[in-house]
């Protein structure tokens, strides 16, 4: 499904206000203690989420994979093929629908992690889930959050995803870096979403929206 927009052309409603995530919240021991004992929170409602009108949502998990890099945390993001029929070329976590075969919303997530960028289970330490969060589209995604230990070897399905990168999680857990976009439907109606644009690199929607959610979990 084609964009009837360019979500980069779209105009800067506001930049979030709220503070960064203190840097003792971003690193591996910070984060195990917020899934241990999480605080209590607020999941934010995206116009996304209202605009969901599916009323038999298709399951699905994706990973959020945190590298455990010596300078700091960073968050592993996919680029996703031009030749896909849904998203194509949008930045995205790894992770796709459930299928039959799976005994968990967890393992979704590492089968898909798996077969899309060739990232060995082995490497990885789930910590929990974030609140589940509904598409436009009709996906209800449980986001999986994890810590990536290195070394690892990657190697991408071409067919799914173009590209790997990774930015560091100061910068995505940082409110000024959030921008809100509008999407003007008509005279009466319009849509909100998130971006973080990052060099060269265009996050948005659903990923920007499931980050959003670990940011306000990581400040509460």
């Amino acid at each position: 499904m084609k964009l009837l927009f360019d979500p980069e052309q779209l105009p800067i409603d506001s930049i979030a206000s709220e503070a960064a995530v203190p840097a003792s919240r971003l690193s591996a021991d910070g984060l195990r203690q917020c899934f241990k004992q999480p605080p209590l929170w607020v999941p934010e409602t995206t116009d996304e989420y209202l605009a969901a009108k599916s009323l038999a949502f298709k399951p699905a998990s994706v990973l959020i994979p945190l590298v455990m890099r010596e300078q700091g945390l960073t968050l592993l993001l996919t680029q996703r093929s031009a030749n896909l029929q849904h998203h194509a070329g949008q930045i995205s976590f790894p992770g796709g629908r459930v299928e039959d075969a799976d005994r968990s919303l967890v393992e979704t997530a590492l089968r898909e992690t798996r077969e899309e960028i060739g990232l060995d289970s082995r490497h990885v330490d789930v910590l929990g889930v974030l609140p589940q969060y509904r598409t436009a589209t009709g996906y209800e995604i449980t986001p999986v959050v994890s810590l990536i230990q290195p070394p690892f070897e990657l190697q991408t399905d071409p067919l799914e995803v173009a590209s790997i990168f990774e930015v560091p999680l100061s910068f995505l857990m940082d409110g000024q870096n959030h921008q809100r976009r509008v999407l003007r439907l008509n005279e009466f109606d319009q849509r909100i979403f998130y971006s973080m644009p990052y060099q060269q690199h265009f996050i948005w929607g659903a990923t920007a929206g499931m980050l959003r959610n670990l940011f306000h979990l990581l400040r509460a």
